[in-house]
Formats: C-alpha cells, structure tokens, sequence
C-alpha cells in the first residue's frame, strides 16, 4: 500500500465527481432558459442515482470476476469483498475502495454525458428510467470489455487510457441513437432560434471539466508518479490547441467565439483522453487540432442537414472526438511513455486495426442497445413531454421552478 498513490486516487476521484456539476453547467449554458434548470436537475440526478447503483451492482458487473470476457459476475455485488486492503487485481498500491470509487465517478459522469441530446424535451421520468437501463445494459458491460480483467477487447490489445471508447465512443453512439428515437424539438425543423441563455456558464462548466479532466487521465495512471505527470501534461496541451483551433476555425468563418473556444478545448480533453498516457507531449497537439476539426466540420454538417435534432452535439464532439482520440492512440502511442502500448510511431502498425475494432464494436453495440432501449421506453412510458409543457419549458412543467424567477 503507498499513501501518495492513495491520496491521489483520492484527490483524482473528487475531481472526476466534480466534472459532473462542471457538465451540468456546461449544458445548462447551451440551452434555453426556459429548460436551465432541468438540464442541471439531468446531470444532478445522475450523480446521485448512478452513485448508488455503481455500489449495489454497478462495480461489480464492470469489473468483477469475468464471465467469458462479456462482463464481471456478482461476487462484488453490494462490495462484499471490495474494502481497505488492496485489490490483487487492479490498483495494488491502492485501498480496492479507492479505485472503485474513482471508476464509480467515471460511470456518472459518462451516463450523464449524452443527456445534452435531449435535453429540452424528454420526461424527466423517463429520463432516469433510461439512464439505469442504459447503465447497467450498456456501460458495465463496455467498461469490463476494456478495462476489466479479461475483458474481450482488453484480451484483444485495445489501448484505453482513461475511457476513448468506454466513455465518449460509447456516450457519443448512444447520444444519436436517443436523439433518433426522441424526434426533434419544437421548432427545430422550422429554423426556430434555439440561443443559449448563458454563454458565462457554459465557459464555467469547460472549466470545472478542464480542471476536473486532470483527475481523469492523469489519475487513470492509478500511481503519483511520472506515468501521471506525462499524462498531466497531454491532457492540458490537448485542450489548449483543440481550443485554440476551435477559435482559428470560428475566425475565418465570422468571429473568434467564445462558445466555440469553450467547446474546442473540451473536444480535446475528449481526444486526449484514451492516448493521455500512452503519447509524448508534443502528439497532444495534433490530437487536440485534428479532433477540433473533426468535430467542428460535423457540427456544421449537422447544423445544414437539419435532420437529426442532437441537440447539444454530443456525437460530434465525443462521439466523432472520441473515435478520432482512439484511433490517434493506435497512431502515436509509444512504449518509451508506457511499455503497456505501442502504436504506428513505434513500428506496432498492428495497434491501429485493434483500435479500430475497439471503436467499431463500442459503436455497434452502443447504438443497438440504446435504440432498442429507446423504442422501448417509448412504447410503454412515453420519452417526449406533452406539447404545451414543451411550450413552456420543462422547468416548470418538469420540476415547478424557474431559474431566474423563483418558484412557480
């Protein structure tokens, strides 16, 4: 056991928690402000229903003993057996309570993420119904895929520092997948202006995720050491050239935005995030850059076609940022940063094929499941809030307040 590991898995998972708050202002800034207060009640709620669920069942099947590398059993189910000594599997310098709860805040923050998809619209109720099916149907099974011990894809080779395709493949895929079955919001067809109300929260929210996003890749090193600082380093150069390109892009087109920065530099925490400790410092560049674009391009795509109502461009930014950061990962990864992974640059041309099919699978089965899930809830619950509560905001019709006036 060594306390400076222990205490910064600890300082790590508070930050990681943290980014989810950061994510519900995030959104909450995107919309509406008629819908503020619902979107940060989605983020919220989250929070707590997956901290409670990850505990009873969650941990367990992402990461408990294998059952034919598909999913852990339930040996752990309710944490018997996970206490204060360290596990003899994963993270044996660490209480094994340690690295449960930071993978348990890896959960939250990914269930939450593709919320921004639909977000203005959706039953609350159903809302959370979804959220627990898709959690324990969707992302328990990926995580143990890639990170449990025997996972199928970690039998395979597939490099995932701090959760490329675990968490923004996997969220992203599931984000369109919802956005189809959901339908548009009111409006959104006709051209309706659809503005955010807070532009100060939305660059408040990217910062808390910026600063929450050290604890996530550099506290996946699972150690306080060089493996974390590197990755410490990669994670914040990311986020600055994605950020900075994000703003050259808006520029030539009309303006430097300061929405578009915001989104830019969490693209490429996003891009970052599965090559964070895998890549030297100088590969975080181009990682961030190409991802900006990327994802920048698909926004507009998106925006012309006028087809699918994703509202908040989860699949563009970690859907299309996530694959670009998993494929990246396969190029640039180097056994001189961690002798767990080698890619193209260090002659592996191999690893490129293997994440490939890390990102193909996660997509596949991400969008399925989640649609099948979808129409489900849709046939039997209802997913949409009447027309006339759309109308007003689901502020009020959903939770009975306003954000800037009080209670109704």
């Amino acid at each position: 056991m060594n306390s400076g590991d222990t205490a910064w898995l600890l300082i790590s998972t508070a930050l990681v928690i943290l980014m989810t708050p950061g994510l519900a202002f995030f959104y909450g800034g995107m919309v509406r402000k008629k819908n503020l207060l619902s979107t940060i009640m989605m983020s919220f709620a989250i929070l707590c229903m997956i901290s409670v669920l990850w505990v009873i069942y969650g941990y367990t099947l992402a990461f408990g003993p294998d059952v034919k590398g598909l999913t852990g059993n339930l040996a752990w189910f309710g944490l018997m057996g996970v206490g204060q000594a360290a596990s003899t599997i994963y993270a044996v310098t660490v209480p094994h309570l340690a690295f449960m709860a930071f993978q348990g805040a890896f959960a939250i923050i990914t269930v939450a993420l593709w919320t921004g998809a639909v977000v203005e619209r959706i039953k609350f109720g159903a809302l959370l119904a979804f959220a627990a099916l898709w959690f324990t149907l969707v992302y328990c099974p990926i995580a143990h895929w890639v990170w449990g011990s025997g996972g199928w894809l970690a039998q395979l080779g597939a490099l995932d520092f701090a959760g490329g395709t675990v968490v923004h493949v996997n969220a992203g895929i599931s984000a369109l997948a919802l956005a189809m079955v959901l339908g548009p919001r009111q409006g959104f067809k006709e051209g309706e202006s659809m503005e955010p109300n807070n532009i100060p929260y939305v660059v408040l929210g990217a910062a808390l995720l910026w600063f929450g996003w050290f604890g996530f890749n550099a506290g996946s090193a699972l150690t306080a050491g060089g493996l974390a600082s590197s990755a410490f380093v990669t994670t914040n150069t990311a986020a600055a050239a994605a950020g900075f390109t994000w703003m050259i892009l808006g520029w030539v087109h009309r303006r430097p935005s300061v929405l578009g920065a915001a989104t830019g530099a969490v693209v490429g925490l996003v891009a970052i995030t599965p090559a964070a400790g895998f890549v030297q410092p100088w590969a975080a560049i181009p990682i961030g850059a190409i991802a900006s674009i990327i994802s920048y391009y698909v926004m507009v795509w998106r925006s012309k076609a006028n087809r699918v109502d994703e509202s908040l461009d989860v699949f563009a930014c970690h859907g299309m940022g996530g694959a670009w950061g998993a494929l990246a990962t396969g190029i640039f990864a180097t056994a001189s940063v961690n002798a767990a992974g080698s890619g193209l640059i260090d002659g592996n041309w191999k690893q490129v094929f293997i994440q490939l099919a890390a990102i193909a699978a996660t997509m596949t089965y991400s969008f399925v499941v989640s649609w099948l899930l979808a129409k489900a809830l849709k046939a039997t619950m209802g997913l949409r809030v009447k027309e006339e509560e759309e109308s007003v905001g689901l502020d009020i019709s959903q939770h009975g307040e306003n954000a800037y006036g009080g209670v109704s």
